[in-house]
């Protein structure tokens, strides 16, 4: 990916997000341009109007970490946005590791370690897996594929969440939220963008959803990124109905570019319960089928079927 147009295009959208009055700034009258002018972001970072375009331009090799905190602030930007900024600042300068391909991380053929496997159906509460920041399950607990059956069960999805939110007509059934669903998948493949711009089957999946996906395309060009590490989620899953369940992202020291995510429900809700008879017919259809991976004569019957 072209780190001076990513950092244009970063740099100018979020400069339109920022009204003069967000700013403390008069709005004056026959404004041309949504947003902050180059040169107030200058005024406000304390840099010349001429340094700032230069940046806003895609050039921040070299720049310090004190003119990349001061356009930070200028720009009001969260924290995964001054992340993502200095990604690209140091994907600019060639000099981060994490800006160079991961062989780990990135790479179809990662298994995991027997003992993340063990540790991963040691959970039995809740779906537990393992994600890259290209969104591919790479590790799952039996009630994890028994809760992304629909993903399991379609080969074309290949095990990918972003593929499954844009592409399959499944997802819109999963996610009740879908418009919540499709932003957050693609502030995340955003994110690792900046992070891990040579990524080559990064650069493919963006470019098959970009070509696939209209959805995608307009959410791709917003430049939006985030950090998805807790929160909660509304699922309709077809064997047990509507789950609202709670998650935590966790970042996996031991394998640098992986997240372990694990989703619990309230205690005693109706949604603790659903996830019970999931975890049921889990248990269940996993000694029968010792991958773990829904067949298409195994997708869901109704509640009635299995568990009247």
């Amino acid at each position: 990916m072209d780190n001076r147009e990513e950092v244009r295009e970063f740099l100018t959208s979020r400069r339109a997000k920022v009204s003069p009055q967000q700013a403390g700034l008069p709005s004056g009258p026959r404004r041309r341009v949504p947003g902050l002018r180059r040169s107030e972001v200058a005024a406000l970072a304390d840099v010349s109007v001429e340094y700032y375009a230069k940046l806003e331009r895609g050039n921040l090799g070299g720049v310090s970490p004190a003119v990349l905190e001061a356009v930070a602030r200028a720009l009001q930007l969260d924290e995964a946005e001054r992340a993502h900024l200095l990604h690209l600042a140091q994907a600019a300068d060639g000099s981060d590791a994490l800006t160079r391909p991961r062989r780990r991380a990135g790479t179809r053929q990662w298994t995991p370690r027997r003992s993340l496997q063990w540790t991963l159906d040691a959970i039995t509460a809740g779906p537990a897996f393992v994600r890259n920041g290209r969104m591919d399950i790479l590790a799952a607990n039996p009630l994890a594929r028994a809760f992304y059956s629909d993903i399991y069960a379609d080969p074309h999805n290949q095990k990918n969440l972003a593929r499954f939110n844009f592409l399959d007509p499944a997802s819109r059934r999963f996610y009740p939220d879908w418009e919540l669903f499709a932003d957050m998948a693609v502030a995340i493949l955003r994110t690792e963008a900046g992070r891990a711009p040579h990524d080559k089957e990064l650069h493919d999946l963006v470019g098959e959803l970009s070509t696939r996906s209209e959805e995608f395309r307009t959410r791709w060009g917003a430049h939006n990124v985030r950090h998805h590490g807790t929160g909660t989620k509304r699922f309709h899953h077809s064997l047990v109905g509507d789950l609202t369940l709670a998650f935590e992202g966790l970042d996996m020291a031991a394998e640098p570019g992986l997240t372990l995510t694990i989703y619990t429900a309230e205690p005693g809700s109706p949604s603790e319960e659903g996830l019970r008879l999931l975890a049921s017919w889990a248990a269940t259809h996993e000694t029968d089928n010792p991958t773990g991976q829904p067949t298409t004569s195994q997708r869901f019957p109704s509640p009635e079927g299995d568990f009247a």
